[in-house]
């Protein structure tokens, strides 16, 4: 039984017209035991919400039926390709980690699907230990403040935004860009938005105080660059 862990289920046929319950059966529940594995390894040190979690318990099950249903059959393959060529993610964007995440779990699904049920435990456990390990070392995480920060400024239509603030942006930021400018409350505002990438983060509460200066006393908001909030 050991042995057939390591060796395909269906190695023994060249075409597989039809699938035992037993092996079918043995694939789909290691499938599951190894979706609730990705999930455990997920939840470590992260946060997730329960549809999150669920979905990974099922994915590598489902993955290995369709795998099981198409074992062998060319033309069903080239079907199934197309079918999941049509899938649109329809939900808010995820991060790096969970997207490797669900890879994981499809790949895991196919290869329990393909019969190789202790490859694909290793695979995981593999896998699985190396993002503790990462995440357990903080790889890629840094102590430094975070100086690249997106700047919203609100000002009067009679101002001419065109260097404005070329002085205070060379004083206080080391590099900046304006991204957009938006025109708002029926023309009377422009919406300017930069990034921008602060040379002391302990200035920026001055750098604003000199921008309201210069905008009348508008809005001005400071945040994150949105491509630092994303991981990908």
């Amino acid at each position: 039984m050991l042995d057939n862990l390591f060796s395909g289920l269906f190695d023994s046929t060249a075409v597989a017209s039809s699938i035992a319950l037993g092996p079918f059966l043995a694939c789909v529940g290691v499938a599951l035991t190894l979706g609730l594995v990705i999930a455990l390894f997920y939840t470590y040190k992260n946060s997730a919400t329960k549809s999150f979690l669920a979905t990974l318990v099922l994915l590598p099950a489902i993955v290995c039926v369709v795998i099981l249903m198409v074992n062998g059959n060319i033309g069903a393959g080239v079907a199934v390709a197309g079918a999941f060529s049509l899938i649109r993610f329809r939900s808010v964007p995820g991060t790096a980690k969970e997207i490797a995440s669900i890879f994981l779990a499809m790949a895991a699904g196919l290869v329990g699907g393909m019969g190789y049920l202790g490859y694909a435990a290793i695979f995981v456990l593999i896998i699985g230990f190396a993002g503790m390990l990462l995440t357990k070392l903080k790889f890629g995480e840094t102590d430094k403040p975070i100086c690249d920060k997106t700047l919203r400024i609100t000002i009067p239509e009679d101002l001419d935004y065109t260097g404005v603030f070329d002085d205070l942006f060379s004083e206080y930021t080391t590099k900046h860009a304006l991204v957009t400018v938006k025109t708002t409350n029926m023309g009377s505002l422009f919406k300017l938005t930069y990034n921008i990438t602060l040379r002391n983060t302990q200035t920026e509460k001055e750098f604003i105080d000199k921008l309201r200066c210069r905008n009348g006393n508008l809005e001005i908001s400071s945040s994150l660059q949105e491509v630092k909030l994303g991981e990908l």
